[in-house]
């Protein structure tokens, strides 16, 4: 009998090259677990990683993780690194069924934390100041890293770009997760930043203000000094 998941160790590494045997496993596992217009397009990703290979990369990184037994694929998570602000996104994370009650999630989502870490050490000589990330609001992981404390679900509207053309943006919840301090909210002037140079420069929006979502969340922010924890639906039970 083959031996149980649980058993087998997981290897965690990092891939650089898009002819790497896992990277084309891992962009189908995240476009099995999320919508299309959440997706970035696989020809994206092929040029990040040239831009990589090309030393051209300033003060952003972008890093692709897999969880591999066996050969096999079981999880795949990416971010990206923003030195102009010293914050990193969690972009993606998705673990295979049979692996999803064994802490493979976490444990991708601190090796991403690991190399965020690195990124603002080269870049910006300094700690990680935070991580941000977005998720649907029904999200279980977003309750359990509000609980654990310190994360903070943004009480505004927060719309995704869509990365598909005829795409429209999806409204999620984005988190906020400071590392060098607690915090109870976040400033709007920082907000406004913040989603600036994730539209920007993480999604690669190059006019961000010409669409009518990215205007909707700065309207949201007009008249606020600070933005802080959101509720959230009670649990189903």
């Amino acid at each position: 009998m083959p031996e149980p998941v649980a058993r087998r160790r997981f290897r965690i590494r990092e891939i650089r090259t898009a002819d790497d045997p896992a990277f084309v496993a891992a962009h189908a596992m995240l476009r099995r677990e999320f919508h299309r217009a959440e997706m970035l397009p696989v020809a994206d990703w092929r040029n990040a990683l040239r831009e990589r290979a090309g030393n051209l990369w300033t003060d952003v990184a972008w890093h692709l993780l897999v969880a591999e037994q066996d050969g096999d694929v079981m999880a795949a998570a990416s971010g990206s690194y923003l030195g102009n602000l010293n914050t990193a996104i969690i972009g993606y994370i998705a673990v295979v069924p049979e692996a999803r009650s064994y802490g493979v999630g976490p444990r991708m989502r601190d090796a991403l934390r690991r190399r965020f870490e690195r990124d603002a050490r080269r870049v910006r000589r300094a700690p990680l100041e935070a991580i941000v990330g977005e998720v649907r609001e029904d999200n279980p992981w977003l309750r359990h890293l509000v609980r654990r404390g310190g994360v903070l679900a943004l009480d505004f509207p927060y719309y995704q770009p869509s990365l598909r053309a005829s795409g429209k943006p999806v409204q999620l919840v984005m988190y906020y997760q400071p590392l060098t301090r607690r915090r109870r909210s976040l400033s709007a002037a920082a907000l406004r930043r913040l989603l600036y140079s994730m539209w920007r420069r993480a999604y690669r929006i190059s006019r961000p203000l010409d669409h009518p979502e990215f205007r909707r969340m700065l309207r949201s922010l007009n008249d606020r000094r600070m933005v802080g924890q959101r509720p959230l639906p009670a649990t189903r039970r």
